[in-house]
């Protein structure tokens, strides 16, 4: 059996070729020409023309923006990720699968239906919008309603990253820690964290780079109020209906950038996971 397999993976024949042809042309097509397309119109009209652009004070605050909610929604989302996934994985109840099922719901939820939720729960039309108004709590078309919509869409990866590790690595080893008198503190930072600590930071890349990239349900949410609620991907998506696509297309650069970052921590985490 195991070498039919071996025979099989060391196959030199037109299968191989085609699948293999096939892959790169697909990822040319659809990934390599894009980029390579977003950078040529980028840099088109001069590096001057680029760093203008980037740099512009709308550009500048939309870039801060988005790095300020992707570290909020980072840090709300691992908290929610590591109590989660150690909830369903070290407990029994009733509901453990409705739990385990609503955590995946915004995976098959469209952002922007997400971004509607969020308009009938906190706009003016609901019912707690006196008592937000009361306090001065303003969500809708304000950086927290922002805030709440990247949450509510990225909130799965961390745990779901979690969940698989922990239940295969079982609970012996806790189990044993307790027997000798260490408390629940002690048992997850010296036993647990270790185990799960590169599946939390596969996570927290997925959930950043999500994050950055959000545009639905922030669409819906943001109000798009210039320098104020505008993300990247909304500061580009208006600076391309204005017909200024080097500014569109530098901001896109610096996405892609950021993208590419995300992306060679994610394969660094990857290997260390194996």
């Amino acid at each position: 059996m195991e070498v039919k397999i071996l025979e099989i993976r060391n196959n030199k024949g037109f299968v191989k070729w085609l699948l293999i042809g096939v892959s790169i042309v697909f990822l040319i097509v659809m990934l390599v020409l894009p980029l390579v397309y977003v950078i040529y119109t980028a840099l088109r009209e001069g590096w001057k023309v680029f760093v203008s652009s980037v740099t512009d004070e709308y550009a500048v605050k939309s870039i801060f923006l988005t790095v300020k909610v992707t570290v909020i929604t980072v840090i709300i989302n691992s908290v929610f990720g590591i109590f989660a996934a150690w909830l369903i994985t070290r407990f029994k109840f009733r509901g453990k699968k409705l739990i385990s099922t609503l955590i995946d719901l915004p995976l098959t939820i469209s952002p922007i239906i997400a971004g509607l939720i969020f308009v009938l729960t906190f706009g003016r039309q609901s019912a707690i919008y006196p008592f937000l108004e009361k306090w001065g709590i303003q969500i809708i078309f304000a950086v927290p309603g922002i805030v709440l919509a990247t949450i509510f869409v990225t909130f799965p990866f961390i745990s779901r990253e979690i969940i698989p590790v922990l239940t295969v690595k079982g609970t012996d080893e806790e189990e044993a820690a307790a027997l000798m008198g260490a408390n629940g503190f002690q048992i997850f930072t010296q036993i647990t964290f270790p185990h799960i600590r590169w599946a939390f930071l596969y996570g927290v890349v997925l959930c950043s780079a999500r994050a950055m990239g959000e545009f639905g349900a922030v669409s819906v949410l943001s109000g798009h109020l210039r320098g104020i609620t505008n993300t990247m991907p909304l500061y580009i998506e208006l600076l391309y209906q204005a017909f200024d696509f080097t500014g569109a297309f530098a901001m896109s650069a610096i996405l892609v950038v950021m993208a590419l970052v995300i992306l060679v921590l994610k394969n660094i985490f990857e290997k260390s996971m194996e």
